[in-house]
């Protein structure tokens, strides 16, 4: 019982307003820009140096000259703009990003992110996730909600290096969408056959509620 990675991305991109700047994680966030409602259209941004990049090509058509910071091949939407990287961090520095959906290791009932790892397996560096947790309007989380090994993802507090301090507001999970407010996970909806019980036993901090918990109801893809 849980969804699967395009599910939790329909999530996420039903959240993104029109004509929002948004930067995607590498990753599960990437899969975001294959799921814009209908009427709206997201600007998306790669600090590499592409405003207004599409979702990813068919297999066998891509180009190899079109990448978003991920390496993946991108498709490229009227009006695309291209400029150096430099420029790129400016624009995330600056504050001109209205969304950042990142990928997480671990994230804390306080906000804190750690996305990436000094461990022999995990991303070899924080790149530049570090400048959009705080150069970003609004920072989510895209996550399965346990690891591989059934371990919480969702803590009390990271144990792993911190990408970002206080900067996540929401997650969107295998099994649950969460608010982080007043320093605690704050359940918005869950998935319809999953217990409340069992969804706290797969976290590692308390959830609150505020109110009825919605379903988390997303298309079969």
């Amino acid at each position: 019982m849980r969804l699967s990675p395009t599910q939790m991305a329909w999530r996420a991109a039903q959240d993104i307003a029109d004509g929002a700047y948004v930067n995607l994680g590498i990753g599960l966030p990437e899969m975001v820009a294959r799921f814009q409602p209908p009427g709206r259209a997201a600007i998306f941004h790669t600090e590499n140096g592409i405003l207004g990049f599409g979702e990813a090509p068919a297999p066998g058509t891509e180009d190899w000259d079109l990448i978003n910071a991920g390496k993946k091949a991108v498709t490229l939407q009227p009006g695309t703009a291209f400029f150096h990287h430099a420029d790129s961090f400016a624009m995330v520095r600056g504050g001109h990003l209205d969304v950042a959906i990142l990928g997480a290791y671990e994230v804390a009932e306080t906000g804190d992110l750690a996305n990436w790892s000094t461990g022999p397996k995990g991303v070899p560096a924080v790149g530049g996730a570090m400048d959009l947790v705080h150069g970003a309007k609004r920072v989510a989380v895209m996550t399965d909600h346990v690891t591989k090994d059934g371990k919480p993802k969702l803590l009390t507090r990271c144990t792993l290096p911190l990408t970002g301090v206080a900067c996540v507001t929401r997650v969107y999970t295998s099994h649950a969408v969460l608010d982080i407010a007043g320093g605690r996970f704050v359940l918005r909806e869950k998935l319809p056959g999953l217990s409340l019980e069992a969804l706290q036993a797969m976290t590692g901090a308390v959830l609150l509620t505020e109110g009825p918990v919605a379903d988390l109801i997303v298309p079969e893809l």
